[in-house]
């Protein structure tokens, strides 16, 4: 079924490395929140964010310079992400 292959432009690390410099949100495994700018990406995920803040619930709990995320770690990535709550 060829039909269904994505569009290269339509793969999900293309679809990331085109929002460098955008705000997002990374929700990771144990339900922590990253927001931030990315700032750098890689082929398994990683993900650098300059600006970070952190949170549980909804609620704030760190700001931060520079993080690095952890690709394996990731649950999903929000894309376009205002600053903070």
């Amino acid at each position: 079924m060829e039909s269904s292959k994505l569009q290269p432009s339509m793969k999900p690390l293309n679809v990331l490395t085109k929002q460098l410099n955008s705000n997002i949100l990374i929700v990771l495994k144990n339900g922590v929140e990253y927001r931030g700018r990315m700032i750098r990406c890689d082929g398994h995920m990683n993900i650098m964010l300059d600006g970070a803040s952190e949170f549980l619930r909804e609620k704030p709990l760190a700001n931060y310079g520079t993080v690095l995320v952890r690709g394996n770690n990731i649950l999903y990535i929000g894309l376009d992400v205002g600053r903070g709550k």
